[in-house]
This record gives structure tokens, sequence and C-alpha cells, in this order.
């Protein structure tokens, strides 16, 4: 079982530019050192073979076809209402 020692975990905490206490260094070395010895038993399980496990609830996206909708009149159409056009765009009063 992998145990970290103090400097281990001040090391580690350095670099994550954290602040602990002594009563935090202690509780952390005792939790990282559980989180390591769980990943060892993780990698001693034997995986070879298996196929990686994508989706486990057999959900499929729902796809639709893309289709051009009309909605009447063309932008070109509109603009010719436009009191006041810049650019191919209505101009209107600055609003602050």
């Amino acid at each position: 079982m992998t145990k970290l020692s103090r400097d281990d975990v001040l090391k580690l905490a350095r670099l994550s530019r954290l602040k602990l206490t002594d009563e935090e260094v202690e509780k952390f070395r005792h939790e990282l050192s559980e989180v390591l010895a769980y990943v060892e038993k993780l990698q001693a399980v034997d995986t070879e073979g298996l196929e990686p496990t994508y989706q486990l609830t057999g959900l499929k996206n729902v796809m639709r076809q893309d289709k051009t909708i009309d909605y009447g009149p063309s932008p070109k159409n509109l603009l010719k209402n436009a009191p006041v056009l810049q650019d191919g765009q209505f101009k209107v009063k600055r609003v602050l």
C-alpha cells in the first residue's frame, strides 16, 4: 500500500498553491494514501479483451432532417419599408 509522507503532501500543496495547517496535512496524507491504494487495486484488474463502455442507458441521439423553412417576406422586401437605411440595415437613433 502506498503511503504518502508529510513532505509529499507539502510538495503537492506547494504545487497547488495551497496553504495547509498541520491538521490538514495529516488529514490529506491519510486521504491521498487511500486514493493511491485504490488506484493500485484498479490497476491490478485484468481488462484484457474488454470493450469500452460508452453508453449505459441505451439512449441514442434523435436526429431530424434539416429543412429550409420559408417564413414569408425576404429581408430585401422588408427593408423597402424602412425610413432610413445604412449598409443594407435599418438605421436608428443611438440609444444609450
